[in-house]
Formats: C-alpha cells, sequence, structure tokens
C-alpha cells in the first residue's frame, strides 16, 4: 500500500503545501498548494505572528483537504535560525550477534541522539540547553569494532557503533511552529531542519564524498550544510537572504515591500517590468538596470554567505548548490562563486529536476520546491517525533527516542532534580577527647516522583501524553545520634589478674559528666572518653592502689634507711615489674609476687660488702681458701650472721671487726690430717722457707706441712674440710 505524506514548509514569505506518496522506489507528487502571507508574519524563519500564519496554513489545509479528503498530520521544517550543532557517538554491544533490521540501527541512531543532548546540556552552564529542541540528525559513520562500514545490517564484530551531528533550534522557533500548526488543527508529526531536508534529496549518499555546500536561501534565512568525505560535517545559517534585495529593490525605486518583490520575480522571469512607485511614476526596469542598482546588496548577501561557507568548512568547498526562492536573485551564483574564488560553473542553482526518483508532472520546476519536497520525503525516511509530556503543570515536548525517561524530561523541563532534595539539617559542633568535629545533620529526603499519580524513579520509562509530578523532598532533622553510634562499638578489654579474669570497658563523660553510651549527643557537648586504662586505673576500679603491692621494704643500718627491692611484693605486668601509669592492653596478665624475706647477704650484697675477709694459698700442693669475719652484724642485742633473716623495719648495726693477718696455724682450720698414719717430727715451710705455726701468710703463698715418717710419701698427710 502505497504511503500518503502531507508536508509544509512554512517560510518567510509563503506557506506550501505538498502530498507526496511513496511508491517504494519511487516518490509522486500528488498535488501542492502555495499561498503567500499577507503581511511580514515571519522574519528571519521566526513566525511573529502565530495567528497570521496559522490562518495562512488552514488555507493550504483546506484547499488540499478539498480534493484528497482530511488532513491531520503534517511533517514541517525549521530554518536555521541559531540553530546549534553537537557530534556525539553511541554503541552496542554485538556478542557476535549481528544486528539484523533497521530498527535497531535507528534506536542505536536516537541513542547518539540523546548523547548529543546530555553534550549540550554540559556546555550550556546556564541551562540555556532547556531552550533548545533537537530538530534532526545526520549519520556521520557507522563504525564495526572501530572502522568505518557502510552499513551494519548482518554485520559481525564485537561492537558496533555511530557517530552522528545533530541539530538543536531554539524551543521558541518550535513552540511557535507549534502553535501556528494546533491553532490550524494539525499534529506535529515530524519535524527536521530545512538544510537537512534538502541535502537529503539533492546530495545523495554516495555523492557525499565530494565537499559540496548546499545553500538554501529564502526570504528571510539562507541555509548551509556541507557534505565531505562520505557524510554531513556540518551546517550553518546566514539571516540575510532574498528579502535583503526586495528590501534594497524598494528603497531604490520607492516601492512597498509586496509590490518590490512583485517586481523582483518580474523581472527574474521576464528579464524587465514596468511599475509605478508610491509617487505614482512609473519607470521600466530591466535586468541589467536592477542589477547595476542594488549590486552591493547582492554582493553583501553573496559576502555573508560566502563567509559562513568558508567559516564552517575552513576552505572553498568543490562546488556550491543554491536552492530556494532567493536562489533566483539576479547575479547571485556568479558573485558567490568570485567570492569564494570557485569557477562560475562550479555554483549552480538546482530545481527539483535534480531530486532522483521523483515523479511529478504539474509541479514547478525551479528551486523553490526543493525544500518542500525534500521535507516530505526526510520525513517518511528520517521521521524525528515529538512527544508531549506534562511536568508539574508544565508542558515540555521531547524528541523521541526508543525509551525516553522521567530524567530526559527533567533534562528538558531545566529541573535539576539533585535541587530537589530536602535540605540538610543543622549539624552540630562537639568536641570528643579534645579534638573539634562536627556531626552534620540528617540528609534531606529525595524527591518524590510520580508518574499518572504512581510512585516511580527518574529511569521510569515515558510515553505520549504522561503526566509527571515531582515534589521536593523534606528538609533534614538536626543530628540524632548516641556516643555508640558515634564512636562505634569498643569491644571491653580483658586483663588476667592473679588468674581471675577482668573485663574493662569503655567510660564516657559528657560535659564532665558520666553517661552512658545510650547518650544521645547535643550541639556544643564535650565528650571524653577512655577506651585504655593504667595499672592505677584498673586497681582503683577494684578499689585497690598500687601501694599495696609495691611498698618497699626499708630496715634502718646504721641509722640510715636502707630500701630493698627483694622484700617487697611486687606487681608484674606479663613478666616485668610495671609503674602505675603502664596502660592496660587486651589479654594482659598482671600478677601479684610474694616476696622471700631477704638475709644479711642481700644486704651486703647492696651495700657492696663482705661478710668475710679471705684467701688463697697453696698447701701441700692444693688449693685453700682461709677465711674470717670481718664484720659484726648485729640487730639490736642479737648477734646475726651471713643467713640471718632481715624483716621490714629492722634496725641494724654493722661494724668492721680488727683484722688480724692470717698465720700458718689458722690452714688447720679449713684442712683435716690424719695423725694415724704421721710419725716422727714435721717440718713446715712457707714458699720454700722454714717456717712456725704463727708465721703470718698471704694470699698466694705456698705452704708445707712434712712429716721425717710417713707410710706413704706420695699422699699428702691432710684432707681439705668441707665444713
Amino acid at each position: 500500500m502505497n504511503k500518503r505524506v502531507f508536508a509544509l514548509d512554512i517560510g518567510t514569505r509563503s506557506v506550501t503545501g505538498i502530498i507526496l506518496e511513496n511508491n517504494q522506489q519511487t516518490y509522486t507528487i500528488v498535488d501542492y498548494c502555495v499561498k503567500e502571507h499577507n503581511e511580514r508574519s515571519m522574519l528571519d524563519g521566526q513566525i511573529h505572528n502565530v495567528l497570521a500564519v496559522a490562518d495562512i496554513i488552514t488555507h493550504v489545509k483546506a484547499t488540499l483537504e478539498k480534493k484528497h479528503g482530511p488532513l491531520t498530520h503534517v511533517s514541517v521544517a525549521a530554518a536555521g535560525r541559531s540553530l546549534k550543532t553537537v557530534q556525539a557517538t553511541a554503541s552496542i554491544n554485538l556478542d557476535q550477534q549481528p544486528i539484523s533490521n533497521n530498527q535497531t540501527i535507528k534506536h542505536l541512531e536516537l541513542s547518539a541522539v540523546q548523547s548529543a543532548q546530555f553534550e549540550l546540556a554540559r556546555d550550556n552552564e546556564d541551562n540555556a540547553y532547556k531552550n533548545y529542541y533537537c530538530v534532526g540528525y545526520s549519520v556521520l559513520h557507522y563504525k564495526l569494532d572501530g572502522e568505518n562500514i557502510g552499513s551494519l545490517i548482518d554485520q559481525s564484530g564485537h561492537e558496533a557503533s555511530v557517530d552522528i551531528i545533530a541539530t538543536f533550534l531554539p524551543k521558541v522557533v518550535v513552540e511557535s511552529l507549534l502553535a501556528a500548526l494546533n491553532r490550524a488543527e494539525l499534529n506535529m508529526d515530524a519535524l527536521t531542519l530545512e538544510p537537512i531536508a534538502a541535502i537529503h534529496v539533492l546530495i545523495p549518499e554516495s555523492m557525499r564524498r565530494l565537499n559540496v555546500a548546499l545553500v538554501d536561501i529564502g526570504a528571510g534565512t539562507s541555509d548551509i550544510a556541507l557534505t565531505k568525505d562520505g557524510t554531513i560535517v556540518a551546517y550553518g545559517m546566514v539571516p540575510v537572504a532574498g528579502d535583503k534585495i526586495t528590501e534594497a529593490l524598494s528603497d531604490q525605486y520607492l516601492l512597498d515591500f509586496p509590490k518590490a518583490e512583485e517586481t523582483k520575480r518580474h523581472i527574474v522571469n521576464q528579464g524587465e517590468a514596468v511599475v509605478a512607485d508610491i509617487l505614482g511614476f512609473e519607470h521600466m526596469i530591466t535586468y541589467e538596470q536592477l542589477v547595476e542598482d542594488i549590486n552591493s546588496h547582492i554582493d553583501e548577501l553573496a559576502y555573508a554567505l560566502a563567509e559562513e561557507i568558508l567559516n564552517l568548512n575552513q576552505r572553498p568547498p568543490q562546488a556550491v548548490m543554491l536552492i530556494g526562492g532567493g536562489s533566483q536573485t539576479p547575479e547571485i551564483a556568479t558573485s558567490l562563486a568570485k567570492k569564494l574564488q570557485l569557477p562560475e560553473n562550479r555554483v549552480a542553482v538546482r530545481g527539483i529536476d535534480a531530486i532522483e526518483n521523483l515523479k511529478t508532472s504539474h509541479l514547478p520546476a525551479g528551486p523553490d520546491f526543493v525544500t518542500p519536497i525534500g521535507i516530505a520525503i526526510t520525513a517518511n525516511q528520517s521521521p524525528v517525533h515529538y512527544i508531549t509530556v506534562t511536568v508539574n503543570d508544565t508542558k515540555i515536548r521531547m524528541f523521541e527516542m526508543k525509551q525516553l525517561t522521567i530524567g530526559d524530561c527533567l533534562i528538558q523541563a531545566g529541573i535539576d532534580i539533585n535541587k530537589q532534595y530536602g535540605k540538610p539539617g543543622l549539624a552540630a559542633f562537639i568536641t570528643v577527647n579534645g579534638k573539634s568535629i562536627t556531626i552534620p545533620g540528617e540528609l534531606g529526603q529525595p524527591p518524590t516522583l510520580l508518574l499518572n499519580g504512581e510512585h516511580a524513579d527518574v529511569d521510569a520509562y515515558i510515553k505520549n501524553g504522561d503526566y509527571i509530578t515531582l515534589q521536593k523532598g523534606e528538609d533534614g532533622k538536626h543530628p540524632s545520634i548516641t556516643l555508640q553510634q558515634l564512636l562505634g562499638d569498643i569491644p571491653p578489654a580483658t586483663v588476667i589478674f592473679n588468674g581471675r579474669e577482668y573485663q574493662l570497658k569503655p567510660t564516657y563523660d559528657v560535659n564532665d559528666e558520666q553517661q552512658t553510651e545510650e547518650y544521645i549527643i547535643k550541639d556544643k557537648d564535650t565528650i571524653k572518653y577512655k577506651q585504655s586504662y593504667t595499672i592505677n586505673d584498673f586497681l582503683a576500679h577494684l578499689s585497690m592502689s598500687l601501694d599495696d603491692f609495691s611498698r618497699p621494704f626499708n630496715i634502718i643500718v646504721n641509722d640510715q634507711q636502707i630500701n630493698i627491692n627483694k622484700g617487697a611484693r611486687q606487681l608484674l605486668l606479663n613478666g616485668q615489674r610495671v609503674h602505675k601509669t603502664s596502660q592496660l592492653n587486651n589479654n594482659d596478665r598482671l600478677d601479684i609476687i610474694e616476696a622471700e624475706p631477704p638475709t644479711v647477704k642481700d644486704l651486703l650484697d647492696l651495700r657492696h660488702e663482705s661478710y668475710w675477709r679471705s684467701i688463697q694459698i697453696m698447701f701441700n700442693g692444693k688449693q685453700v681458701t682461709l677465711k674470717h669475719e670481718q664484720l659484726s652484724i648485729m640487730r639490736d642485742d642479737e648477734k646475726l650472721h651471713e643467713n640471718s633473716k632481715l624483716y621490714n623495719d629492722d634496725h641494724i648495726t654493722i661494724k668492721e671487726k680488727q683484722i688480724h693477718s692470717f698465720i700458718f696455724q689458722d690452714v688447720f682450720r679449713f684442712v683435716d690430717i690424719d695423725l694415724s698414719k704421721a710419725k716422727g717430727s714435721y717440718t713446715l715451710y712457707k714458699n720454700n722457707e722454714l717456717a712456725t705455726f704463727h708465721e703470718p701468710i698471704n694470699d698466694g703463698d705456698h705452704l708445707v706441712l712434712e712429716w721425717a715418717n710417713y707410710e706413704s710419701k706420695s699422699q699428702a698427710p691432710f684432707q681439705r674440710r668441707t665444713n
């Protein structure tokens, strides 16, 4: 079944309506209608009088409906006034599963357009992007695994992607179009940009490897599109066109604007015209005279077009195609070629005869109808649909993706959802163990999103006619946390004291008052907590004191106090003596060690004194140690010996005895002599010299006792005493 498309080209000078029929491989113009504006209700491609434009649209619609029945949907195009272009890319993972239909590719293209919309949002920090609508896009490249490819259908690989260039127009341009269509009782089925529409029908993809500029010169604006390297690379717009020439003719010959427009067309088509000015005088104006009289204005238009082309292309293109009613401006092609330094035959006006696969028998062959035909064909091949959604009682229109979400609508409505969260509660400023800490208030509640009255999130999909309600979230409250929530779970430490386990829990003081971990913190609180204990803290917790375990062992020696550590009970931490400020850690072992009573020897060792005076001598070839007391030690009236035990607070007197030299006979107190085997007389020697029993001896002396008759001469006649 053949499909019919109704398209409107709403221009500055006139409104053109076309009914086009798609016959699969060809397009047929079924009918058309052109109606000029009664007044200058459009300027520079922008509708300035919606009512007047709506009346013209209604007239065109009604004219065509008389022959072809009701027309309810229409495809339109907008001029390139204040357009913005953004390049973007979208990709999908193929997983070696080829794309089998064009719908998937279309969704991929539209995803890239959505990325372009986000890019425009990032580039306009003042939120100006919300005042723009996407009005069309062109594919720059299809890619498979990063390499350019002609078509993605049935291609195997890892990733398919598409690069597009999307165009955006000010919202006011689109909204005014919609308003005029609504008054004419028409629904906008698709919207595109005039240069996009024209380039699709005049420069097919096979020609886009050439660097060609397409210039649609209308009445108020001139739209420009450029192709190169197989794609459309740029769009632009110049806010001057045919009206610039009409105004110059009006000024030159004193004609009102409509008469000047009529005269311009007549001279272009017939070569001359007779016209009466506002004073009633008639003038014969030839084509040559017209060119001479308004040549400077023709040059100005050509200069503006050339400047924009060079700005977009960075160099002259290979060729320029001119379309639109303004392209018939006298000598414009020649002037533009000169400005671009191109041969004159590289700048040409193109008409509908250049459109491939188009059948028409009654449509004028000039350049005026290229754009309206392009709108109809583009709407059929690459429609850009819009949907209407209401956000908080404000209607917005969205470029329709495959899966538009609430988030997309909020972006288009200029609503920053992050600003719809409730404000956080006031913070609390506290001090913890001397360190300042800020506790933020509770976060504000997220906004409530309703889609057609039902709760939804920003990722929920929307459709035409949906109603979105966004309610600001509630403000957060002041912080309300406990000590335990602030400081976390502080596990108790285990201490083993004399073989028994004790749990040391943290303690909390708030503003110098002890609190539990459930205390709710307030602003300006001063908090102190202990997570570790000293030994002193631990013993105090047990109502004990370190003094109970480490009281020193004191005695008085010759009226002087002496402390003997060995005599005190001791407190050991993990086997080591400790100070009362030593810290306890988890699994520490704390023990009390009962002391053994010290002896006189311990006291003398502390004083670096010896109870005995001793020497070593050799007696009959064997070493013997001789000793005798050199100190007198008394506890009151009790004589103490080296091994005598001492008691706390003893009063001890130590005196040195009178020192006597050792004599030979002292040896016999330390050795035993077997007299049963001794016979006859004996002789005493000291250091190989004769000696007596009273001979003084010194450390290191060699003594000998020799018997005259002894049973065994080889044996010593004595044994060393063992006591």
